[in-house]
């Protein structure tokens, strides 16, 4: 399989650490609010990297964090009155749901940071043994860039951005402006502190990660994971000091690869709250089904910025709608095996730095061949099994094309709306039991007027949105 690193900026042939594993660790959500389609993004590109692993026989473990200490989730504490538990724990509770929806897997690994305080500790106090870190006279550590050769490596660039460097406030004992915060001590007012060696504080937000993945993860003398994932925004200088503190730690490098997705843009606009233009995930949620959301959020390469707007998704959702009116003319009907060819063409795609394009291509090419297929001869039952088996396949390596086909298109109409349906079409049967045509024929123009569309089968009455 070819990634893309980031750090060597090509695309590189992978060559795990240990043969036929791949380890991989993704930045999760800091937990202070609801998730946006930044979030999203992140969390579907490292979910078909994952399934494409899997799919050419590669045993993969997954990491995820949440990041439950911040500043920001202090903030929240602060401004609602609740708890750091209540909060982390609801919107940790909140985006697992949510990423369910999209059809995102559960990670092997989910640490949190408030869980992982004996690690970090022990990582910082490394650091300040071997004279890469520094104390403060206020109790606050730094990360001393001046002392890492390497510094700067990852990203290819070392600004002064002190703000996004280090989360804190800006103090006259840092020795360089690049330096971060490792560890921040409380101040006389702060109630949200924890006891170590170190003094009473937090972590920094960069060595919550380089612990973590040290504490789960073994890998060798050179590496200790083999792919390092999240969103643009991330390289620097979050995954530049996550870099410098596990190299100067551990005297080996965090990550052999480097991978990260594009940005989330709103009709061109790069997703920022302080634009605000921020679309959280569980409004688009409310009007599109997770399934249309993964495919459309899928369909542009994960390194590509995404321009999210509602007629590109509508676009979206009708490529996918052919998908499954080729699956409801074949249903009911069990999968066979899928097409080797097909098969070998999808995974050799996805192979390829996961070219989605290339894999929805040979989708619709399926589609429509199929479509042809069954036209000539529409009770080929071999044919049948072989394109539910195809779209098994797309389903466990994509996401998408599982759902049975009446019910995808039954998406969008509310309950009560449903029930209603369900009466009409169980009175129609009744009619036509009695042989009342002309009762039934009226119900089923009802139903037409509503813009719903049924079909009698041997095994009832099924209905869609037309």
């Amino acid at each position: 399989m070819l990634i893309y690193d980031s750090v060597q900026k090509t695309k590189l042939p992978l060559v795990p650490i240990k043969e036929r594993e791949v380890s991989i660790y993704v930045c999760g959500p800091t937990v202070y609010d609801d998730a946006h389609l930044g979030h999203a993004r992140s969390a579907l590109s490292f979910d078909l990297l994952s399934r494409t692993l899997k799919a050419l026989g590669y045993k993969v473990t997954l990491g995820k964090n949440f990041t439950d200490i911040d500043d920001k989730i202090i903030k929240k504490v602060e401004e609602t009155g609740k708890s750091m538990q209540e909060i982390t724990g609801f919107y940790i509770d909140r985006y697992l749901e949510e990423m369910a929806a999209l059809g995102v897997g559960r990670a092997d690994i989910e640490p949190k940071a408030t869980q992982s305080l004996e690690a970090i500790e022990g990582m910082i106090q490394k650091l300040i043994e071997k004279g890469f870190a520094y104390q403060t006279s206020n109790g606050d550590v730094y990360f001393d860039t001046s002392k890492d050769t390497h510094y700067g490596d990852i990203s290819h660039r070392v600004g002064n951005e002190e703000e996004s460097q280090s989360r804190v406030a800006h103090t006259e004992e840092k020795r360089n402006s690049k330096d971060f915060a490792l560890w921040k001590a409380c101040k006389e007012n702060e109630d949200i502190c924890f006891d170590t060696r170190l003094g009473k504080g937090r972590p920094g937000w960069h060595i919550e990660c380089s612990a973590m993945i040290e504490k789960h993860f073994c890998g060798n003398d050179k590496y200790t994971i083999d792919i390092h994932g999240g969103g643009a925004d991330l390289l620097f200088p979050h995954h530049e000091n996550e870099a410098a503190q596990s190299r100067c730690a551990t005297g080996h490098e965090l990550a052999k690869y480097w991978m990260h997705n594009g940005f989330v843009k709103i009709d061109g606009e790069k997703m920022s709250k302080s634009l605000g233009n921020s679309f959280f995930l569980k409004d688009a949620l409310k009007a599109y089904d997770g399934e249309i959301l993964r495919y459309y959020l899928n369909s542009v390469h994960y390194r590509n910025d995404f321009n999210f707007n509602e007629e590109d998704l509508l676009a979206a959702k009708k490529r996918l709608d052919k998908l499954y009116r080729l699956k409801k003319r074949v249903t009911p009907t069990t999968g066979s095996v899928a097409n080797k060819e097909f098969k070998k063409a999808l995974i050799d795609a996805m192979s390829d730095d996961l070219n989605i394009s290339v894999a929805l291509s040979l989708i619709d090419q399926m589609v429509a061949q199929n479509n042809e297929q069954l036209d000539l001869d529409p009770k080929n039952k071999g044919l049948k099994k072989e394109i539910i088996a195809n779209i098994e396949f797309i389903d466990d390596l994509l996401g998408f094309g599982g759902k049975e086909p009446f019910a995808y298109f039954q998406i969008g109409i509310d309950e009560t709306l449903k029930q209603k349906i369900e009466q009409l079409i169980a009175q129609r049967s009744e009619a036509k039991k009695i042989k009342d045509f002309i009762r039934s024929d009226a119900i089923r123009d009802e139903l037409i007027a509503m813009g719903i569309s049924i079909m009698d089968t041997a095994d009832g009455t099924v209905w869609e949105k037309a």
